[in-house]
């Protein structure tokens, strides 16, 4: 027989869990976005310091 208690903790933990999980992914992806950017911003000051020098 299955211990209700034990059931609504469980429950509540993987709901829990779920949360976090849905938190690091938004976190993660923007994480990511901004390393992109900052990709982006040193490819441009290379093309810039290149024509500075030329």
């Amino acid at each position: 027989m299955l211990d209700p208690e034990l059931l609504e903790r469980i429950t509540a933990r993987r709901a829990e869990l779920d949360e976090l999980e849905e938190q690091l992914a938004k976190q993660l992806a923007e994480v990511r976005a901004e390393r992109d950017e900052l990709a982006v911003a040193e490819r441009v000051l290379e093309r810039m310091s290149e024509q500075l020098v030329l």
